[in-house]
């Protein structure tokens, strides 16, 4: 017989890394509230028949935002088995709210007190025997992150899974105020006790979804029992219920946590946060951070030592001198066969597309592996508290930072991390402007372009601004929308601000090998059929097969070379370039690969070793009109699977081809403000 266990606690109390070391998954993990936006499910890795599902976070089950309503309904509509309440040990009293009022739905349940490493080195004392034994629920100590405690909190779960126990809940309502909600519940005359006794508690809290479930003949009864509920509690029933729980939590925090003796002693996050959250310093410290971060990635001279390459460019180098040996192999294997020429033109231009992406994969990689860093540390979080000081001047809060962030990954699950925003203001405006953010898959324009365009500058000052660019469209976007098409909505931010971590080295790891694994994926597939649909397109016109210059990809080119000519790339391969990257932004590359390089095996093993750059790009291309390309493909739409996702999550054709129209118009503006200014100078 399976078994459903879902895992339901506070934002950023460790859920998803829980429900990733009890299933084998991978799903995303980062140290700031907000991370799951949907509910997750896997199996549990020592038994198939048990089946996790992990919950977005919800402080309670008065849900306010879109994330919070997925895990109430869920629980509450749904009636897992069990639930397993993780608590964050270093934060008990807020935690144990959400886990009261689990109790109060009946459902079997168990504690997993986690974080209980961070606690023993506060010097704190938590008695789960006494709290289990007060709470009438098993609670389990445990340490996610390194599997400290979970067979044991396993083995409790899928015990009161097939029990069937309920949880009576606990008695901590004075006597009218119980009496009252007893009476409501009986209104209802449903089968399941339990089920009238939680939509009793909701509806005297005046919970306008479970109001709305009301049957029409019973409102009035409802109504008048509700005001009782309002009487009893002295004239608020929402605000008498809230207080009797943190009354009730409060006894048991008394009963038993024993704090350190030693006083408050002033702990690790705090003396980082004078300096990582000052008013002054913060953001100049953000920028040095995000600037070392492209140095390890992209800087020839590392450290400033000359001729020292950083840890991303020695192991592109790497790649690239293996994929030149390997395509030197394939199409001298070719040649031995006997292949005709256009079979040979074939192969060594799907070579040329593929390694022209494959050879930025280290890149990827190496900004990933830091990132992942960061995120998992607590940083992050800081940086979404600090940016909401200047986001909220542009009609946003903080907040809408966390997808933004996410966007510099991938577009998709940043546009759905937009869920966990409260104001649908905020949700709408982020969503037009996460695609701004410079997603993975334009990591390899940007080096491209930095390794030809601009040799011998400083190309991690060129890759840094690029992605600097992209959060500065951003808020200034933000600010005409919030003034022009938003008007008179306020935005609200609160945010935990969790605790600084050192990562573990395999969370780290499994960030860094998802990107690579995607990346991969993806050029072995959509990019491989790219090169070949380009090939074929750059090969062939209605005659046959024919120069490049009048083959079915020139004449498309040069039908919409006219739109980009005032922008500084009017050729018709750079016009290409554009359109291929809908697909996928490393299209852009692939197809540059193609039409810019040459077919003769001499070429493709110099490219790919990184001898030679692609030279007809420098004759298409100068410096302004280089970083004008950069900064539309940053800009304009996305990718098809980012559109798709836009449109799931506007849940609108309307809204997302305004969208889509407002990033193409804010590309195009910008991009001719570069050319112009740029050519000016240079």
């Amino acid at each position: 017989m399976s078994v459903t266990i879902a895992l339901a606690g506070n934002p950023n109390c460790g859920k998803t890394t829980l429900f990733n070391e009890l299933t084998g998954s991978r799903q995303h993990v980062g140290n700031w509230p907000g991370v799951t936006v949907e509910k997750k499910e896997g199996a549990y890795r020592k038994d198939k028949d048990v089946v996790i599902m992990d919950l977005p976070g919800t402080y309670s089950l008065s849900p306010y935002s879109a994330e919070e309503i997925i895990a109430r309904d869920y629980i509450v509509k749904e009636r897992p088995d069990a639930v397993i309440n993780i608590v964050d040990g270093t934060s008990i009293e807020r935690n144990l709210y959400l886990t009261v009022q689990i109790m109060e739905t009946g459902i079997p349940m168990v504690v997993a007190m986690n974080m209980m490493d961070e606690v023993e080195s506060r010097g704190d004392r938590i008695d789960c025997s006494r709290l289990s034994e007060l709470l009438g629920v098993s609670v389990i100590p445990i340490v996610a992150r390194t599997g400290k405690g979970l067979a044991e909190l396993m083995e409790a779960a899928v015990r009161e899974a097939k029990s069937g126990r309920r949880s009576e809940g606990p008695h901590m309502f004075d006597h009218e105020l119980a009496d009252a909600i007893s009476a409501i519940g009986r209104v209802f005359g449903n089968e399941d006790a339990d089920e009238n006794r939680w939509m009793a508690i909701k509806l005297a809290e005046n919970d306008e979804i479970i109001g709305r479930m009301v049957p029409e003949d019973k409102k009035e009864a409802v109504q008048l029992l509700v005001d009782r509920a309002n009487k009893a509690a002295g004239g608020d029933a929402e605000a008498g219920i809230a207080d009797s729980r943190y009354r009730y939590i409060g006894k048991l925090v008394r009963e038993c946590v024993r704090k350190s003796g030693a006083g408050h002693k002033e702990t690790r996050s705090e003396m980082l946060d004078k300096i990582l959250t000052h008013r002054v310093l913060a953001l100049p410290v953000f920028a040095g951070i995000m600037y070392l971060l492209f140095a390890c990635t992209f800087s020839e001279n590392f450290l400033f030592v000359p001729g020292l390459p950083s840890p991303g460019v020695w192991l592109a180098g790497i790649v690239e001198d293996a994929w030149g040996l390997a395509a030197g192999k394939v199409i001298g294997a070719a040649q031995g066969l006997g292949a005709s020429g256009w079979a040979l033109g074939l192969v060594s231009s799907c070579l040329d597309g593929m390694g022209a992406v494959l050879g930025f994969l280290p890149l990827v990689l190496v900004l990933f592996l830091l990132l992942s860093f960061l995120e998992d540390s607590g940083y992050m979080a800081r940086v979404a508290f600090v940016m909401d000081r200047i986001f909220r001047h542009f009609g946003l809060s903080g907040r809408s930072f966390i997808p933004m962030l996410m966007g510099f990954g991938c577009s998709v699950p940043a546009l759905m991390a937009s869920r966990t925003l409260e104001s649908d203001k905020d949700r709408k405006i982020t969503m037009m402007i996460t695609p701004f953010m410079s997603c993975g898959a334009k990591l390899p324009v940007y080096a491209m372009f930095a390794a030809t365009l601009f040799a011998g500058s400083n190309q991690t000052a060129v890759v840094f601004s690029i992605y600097m660019l992209g959060i500065l469209a951003a808020v200034i976007s933000a600010w005409i929308l919030n003034k022009f098409a938003f008007k008179n909505e306020a935005s609200n931010f609160i945010m935990e601000l969790p605790s600084y971590r050192i990562p573990t080295l395999k969370s780290v790891l499994i960030h860094g090998w998802e990107k690579v694994k995607g990346f991969a994926v993806k050029a072995g597939t959509v990019i491989f059929a790219s090169t070949v649909l380009i090939w074929f397109l750059s090969n062939f016109n209605f005659g046959g097969m024919c120069a490049m210059e009048e083959s079915f990809l020139a004449a498309m080119g040069n039908g919409i070379k006219w739109i980009f000519a005032p922008l500084g790339f009017g050729d018709w391969r750079a016009c290409v370039g554009v359109v291929t990257g809908w697909i996928a932004k490393e299209n852009i590359v692939a197809t540059f690969g193609q039409l810019f390089g040459n077919v003769s095996e001499e070429t493709v093993e110099a490219v790919m070793a990184g001898e030679q750059a692609l030279p007809a790009i420098e004759e298409v291309f100068s410096r302004s009109s280089a970083y004008a390309y950069m900064a539309f493909n940053l800009l304009c739409m996305p990718c098809f699977a980012a559109v798709g996702a836009m449109k799931r999550e506007y849940g609108s054709w309307k809204w997302t081809l305004r969208a889509v129209g407002f990033q193409m118009a804010t590309a195009y503006v910008a991009a001719l403000v570069i050319n112009v200014i740029g050519s000016m100078i240079v």
